[in-house]
């Protein structure tokens, strides 16, 4: 018994002075090879890879040090593991959420990126190509030194992002994509299992954000349906408006948002004017900015609002007077200085309802 075990723990320091001698399988040391972990967010999908960063120290790293066709751990010490909240594909090929070990074959002209079930190895001497959840090619690319080993998260797009491997002067990039309409929806209900399903907000945000992205509307019209049964609200009867239209109901659209505009105050009907001319309505634009001064005559934003109407009339003499009563009451949270800066657009007779104004 105590032959195996010296037999053993011989063993063991044999590989540790292989591996490196500042290093122990008992004790937590500092390492050559430091650690890091990079993280990135696709929709609501989180991309997590966790590695050692080894140096190139002047040594021929492919080819001689990491040689081609083996498979190799991507990195050093323990297994590099990528992790993935949600389903995802790479390269294409679909991959289901979890924790994978990250391996790669190095080639002159291609290498093979391997996501294995295993993930608590170490390395690459354990791995068994049986236990591959994928395995997908790419091409290795040309890039500027680097001596440490690094993973990054280039080209980030609303449902992807293409993490590169770069070390000495070879990048290898493969691409992540997520279903974002089918994680979003997943990760709604899961979020109004909790507190999130007693608050208006919650299925307001939710039914706003579907409809922004023009992705599951019947389910965002019931979000609204639930928003506005906690609370009938300006937001969240404007946001059932949004979704009727988006339907192609515009007649009930119309409806929802004449109950809207009802409960709306300065704030937000001044926002909406806004929009309306975001969406090159002018007229309907204007004629919210005299609603609002109508019913909310002495508020600075109603003032602000019918700024923007006489000088869309080119009345600045007009629209001066309402940008300093504007002014008057305008909060001093950088709404004032806005104010300002108008004002001395108008007394140049500059329109204030220019794009970006």
């Amino acid at each position: 018994m105590q032959k195996l075990r010296f037999g053993f723990l011989l063993a063991m320091v044999l590989m540790a002075a292989t591996i490196s001698q500042a290093q122990s399988f008992v004790m937590d040391l500092p390492r050559q090879s430091q650690h890091a972990v990079v993280m990135q967010r696709i929709g609501l999908t989180d991309i997590t890879i966790n590695y050692h960063r080894p140096l190139v120290n002047g040594r021929e790293v492919w080819g001689k040090l990491v040689p081609y066709g083996e498979v190799w751990r991507s990195g050093a010490n323990e297994n590099t593991t990528i992790a993935f909240s949600d389903a995802v594909s790479i390269e294409g090929k679909p991959l289901e959420r979890g924790t994978y070990g990250l391996h790669m074959i190095p080639g002159k002209d291609e290498w093979t990126v391997i996501f294995s079930k295993a993930a608590n190895s170490w390395g690459s001497f354990s791995y068994k190509q049986d236990e591959d959840a994928l395995r997908v090619t790419v091409k290795p690319q040309a890039a500027e030194f680097h001596e440490a080993l690094t993973y990054d998260f280039d080209q980030p797009k609303e449902d992807s992002a293409v993490v590169t491997m770069r070390w000495e002067k070879v990048a290898v990039p493969f691409k992540v994509q997520i279903n974002l309409s089918e994680t979003v929806a997943a990760n709604f209900q899961k979020q109004f299992r909790g507190l999130r399903q007693y608050t208006w907000e919650s299925w307001n945000d939710a039914a706003d954000y579907l409809v922004t992205h023009k992705q599951n509307l019947d389910t965002a019209l019931g979000y609204t349906g639930k928003s506005i049964g906690i609370e009938e609200r300006y937001e969240s009867l404007m946001t059932k408006s949004q979704v009727l239209d988006a339907l192609g109901r515009k007649d009930e659209a119309a409806k929802f948002r004449a109950l809207a505009l009802e409960k709306a105050g300065a704030p937000q009907l001044y926002s909406y004017g806004r929009q309306l001319q975001g969406e090159g309505k002018q007229g309907e634009a204007f004629a919210i900015y005299r609603t609002a001064a109508k019913k909310f005559p002495d508020h600075w934003l109603s003032h602000a609002g019918m700024a923007r109407v006489y000088s869309g009339q080119g009345d600045f003499g007009n629209a001066v007077k309402e940008a300093n009563l504007a002014l008057a009451g305008a909060p001093d949270d950088g709404s004032k200085q806005f104010v300002q800066a108008q004002i001395k657009r108008l007394e140049a007779k500059e329109d204030i309802n220019k794009p970006g104004t």
